[in-house]
């Protein structure tokens, strides 16, 4: 539940910008004054006409969500720097802004996937999560995209890159021709970019807004050439008029006078809409399919009822309420690393970059460990005997069918467990 003070410290932030208001009514106005004029003769018309190519400077760019994903707890500096990249991104022209509970607890039936379900084109999500884990808890819920490339990085992960060889930057991006296929690779991927942005990577919010600023500049760059509009056989000078106008008629001046209604990112200011959705902690596996290979170790490994299959044979988690909490064991026993705990300590199983399928290391045989089929049988074992049923070890037991798997009630320890996780220590 979003806080009514938050909703109404939001609300003043949106109705303080009056800048933003009339700047948005102007463009408005000017463009409703270009769609009623008609083309030269000489270009063909198009069923999504580019306002740039009649207004130089005024370009119509798409306009990009940007989704909030608030933290699992009520942590001041959290909360704050939350608000403080909202307040930011009010007024920003070409941007909505949706604020949402955290995306790990949402509920399939929720208003907060709903929200993100409606949403078309292309997203910026910041969250309290690792970039890849706020991708596929996404993908999880159908909202899907193209991978964006950001340039926000912590001060840790700059200067790792700045230190590492020039002939070990292309290693991962090798293809191995013996590398089985990905499940990933099989699914069309909607026409759509997604950026993932890890709030956690800085202290202040200043960074997140200009890597937002840089990626909104970035989508309104994108026209379509000219030329293609021409049609027939103009004149040389006809060609240069067309290609480079020299009036503002269009306009009374206003665009080519004031910066404000010119540059990347025009269109009406950014407004912010908050989900009201009580959402509870919830802990299952998220399946990174740009990874998961179909080999269904998990669903064997797996006595939950987590795990099913769909139509197509390919695996998914079915029942993510049967998992148990706190347990990450499937995921160690996972090949390629394809099984997310977004809320797991350990930043390979969150969800990380640098655990990467491609390089597997097994550090029982330098340090002599346990390795992580023992580690994992010992978690399954410990989650089995508190749910009243026999430990197995490293054998095989029957699963729990799926079709009457259901989720394990609440008792006092999970209560106690919520408690201390709200305390964010």
């Amino acid at each position: 539940m979003v806080p009514v003070s938050r909703q109404v410290r939001l609300e003043k932030c949106l109705l303080a910008n009056p800048q933003a208001v009339k700047m948005g009514a102007a463009l408005n106005k000017s463009a409703a004054s270009v769609s009623s004029r008609r083309p030269p003769e000489n270009v063909r018309r198009s069923t999504q006409p580019r306002y740039s190519a009649i207004l130089p400077g005024l370009v119509m760019a798409k306009r990009i969500t940007v989704v909030v994903s608030q933290g699992q707890s009520q942590n001041p500096a959290k909360r704050a720097l939350e608000e403080e990249v909202v307040a930011g991104l009010l007024g920003q022209r070409g941007v909505d802004v949706n604020v949402v509970p955290h995306l790990y607890d949402l509920a399939p039936d929720g208003t907060g996937i709903l929200c993100l379900s409606g949403i078309a084109g292309d997203m910026i999500v910041c969250s309290w999560l690792y970039p890849r884990a706020a991708q596929w808890i996404l993908d999880r819920h159908g909202v899907r995209g193209r991978t964006g490339t950001t340039l926000l990085a912590s001060e840790e992960e700059a200067e790792s890159e700045h230190e590492m060889p020039a002939d070990e930057t292309s290693i991962d991006n090798e293809e191995d021709p013996t590398e089985p296929a990905r499940v990933a690779d099989q699914r069309t991927t909607p026409d759509r970019t997604i950026y993932c942005l890890d709030l956690r990577t800085h202290d202040s919010a200043e960074p997140y807004l200009e890597e937002i600023r840089r990626i909104v500049a970035e989508a309104a760059t994108e026209t379509v050439e000219l030329m293609d509009w021409i049609g027939g056989s103009p004149r040389p000078e006809q060609l240069d008029r067309y290609l480079h106008p020299t009036n503002n008629h269009h306009d009374g001046g206003r665009a080519a006078a004031d910066p404000e209604l010119s540059g990347p990112g025009n269109g009406t200011p950014a407004t912010a809409a908050v989900v009201d959705e009580t959402a509870q902690r919830r802990w299952y596996p998220v399946i990174d399919y740009s990874r998961c290979t179909n080999c269904m170790e998990c669903i064997d490994f797996c006595l939950f009822g987590v795990y099913g299959v769909d139509t197509q044979e390919t695996i998914l988690v079915e029942q993510p309420d049967n998992c148990r909490k706190g347990c990450p064991a499937c995921s160690r026993v996972c090949p390629e690393q394809a099984i997310i705990f977004p809320q797991h300590k350990s930043p390979a199983i969150a969800g990380s970059k640098e655990g990467g399928g491609a390089l597997k290391i097994d550090l029982s045989q330098l340090f002599g460990g346990p390795d992580a089929a023992v580690i994992a049988a010992s978690e399954r074992d410990e989650q089995l005997v508190l749910a009243g049923r026999e430990a197995v070890g490293e054998g095989t037991a029957s699963r729990v069918p799926r079709a009457t798997a259901t989720a394990s009630p609440r008792d006092d320890l999970d209560d106690l467990m919520d408690a201390v996780e709200e305390m964010d220590l």
